[in-house]
């Protein structure tokens, strides 16, 4: 059975919540302060847990603050990954982008439709199955980019957003002839996604391959190395868009 667990200090919407989940049978725990929380995440009950509905403003907390010790607290790390729906009254902008930056999946903006925060959760778990169908059919590993670095060979990728060169004899990679200065981690992000252009790679996919020890603790580091990647590439081209997010699934080439 789908469990839920909601963490909101108002009856009312919890009740509203509570309604609409077992309508479409799922089992869900209500927590009303945010310092039972990681206590029952490290408990037998969230074994089965399927998302976590998180209040941004808490009695006794920041709802934001407590996503944050949820992707990175020890003891929990089967949960570590699991969907966060933020709720929130906030409507400044900056507060729903420092949610998702910090480990959300998505928020419903306070009032709200129970339906609609239903229907976010299950079109958040399309994209959990459709990242795995993609992960056992067509992965690129870390294997494939250490054998590009270590075949010797001058490599040319012809993409949408031009023509790359890469020279594994001094790990030079170029982009309209010009040589992009890049860490080993972000020049191994680079050549993965050049080598399939037209697929779309969740932060844990490229973690694997371009780390030795893949943590998925740390795989939202690589949006800062994104970042990185995509403010050099500025300095080149700023009008060209070479890596594209696709939200809720990942990096790509390819337009989302």
């Amino acid at each position: 059975m789908t469990h839920i667990l909601l963490v909101e200090d108002d009856p009312a919407i919890a009740m509203s919540l509570k309604v609409t989940c077992k309508r479409e049978g799922w089992d869900i725990t209500w927590l009303d302060n945010a310092s039972s929380v990681l206590p029952m995440l490290c408990s037998d009950e969230a074994r089965n847990l399927s998302a976590i509905i998180l209040d941004v403003g808490l009695p006794d907390g920041d709802g934001l603050s407590l996503c944050q010790q949820i992707r990175h607290s020890a003891g929990i790390d089967a949960l570590k990954d699991i969907p966060i729906v933020f709720l929130t009254a906030r409507s400044d902008e900056v507060d729903r982008i420092l949610g998702l930056e910090m480990g959300g999946d998505d928020y419903c903006a306070k009032p709200f439709s129970p339906r609609e925060l239903v229907a976010r959760l299950k079109a958040i778990w399309r994209r959990e199955q459709l990242l795995s169908q993609q992960s056992s059919s067509n992965i690129i590993t870390d294997n494939i980019v250490n054998d590009t670095l270590m075949s010797g060979q001058a490599l040319t990728f012809n993409c949408q957003s031009g023509v790359w060169h890469y020279q594994p004899l001094n790990y030079s990679l170029m982009w309209q002839e010009q040589k992009l200065e890049l860490s080993n981690t972000e020049r191994k992000i680079l050549l993965t996604l050049l080598q399939a252009p037209n697929q779309v790679f969740s932060r844990e996919q490229l973690l694997s391959a371009v780390s030795d020890y893949p943590d998925h603790r740390l795989a939202r580091t690589i949006d800062s190395h994104i970042k990185s990647i995509r403010k050099q590439l500025a300095t080149i081209d700023a009008s060209t868009d070479v890596i594209h997010t696709h939200r809720g699934l990942g990096y790509g080439l390819c337009p989302a």
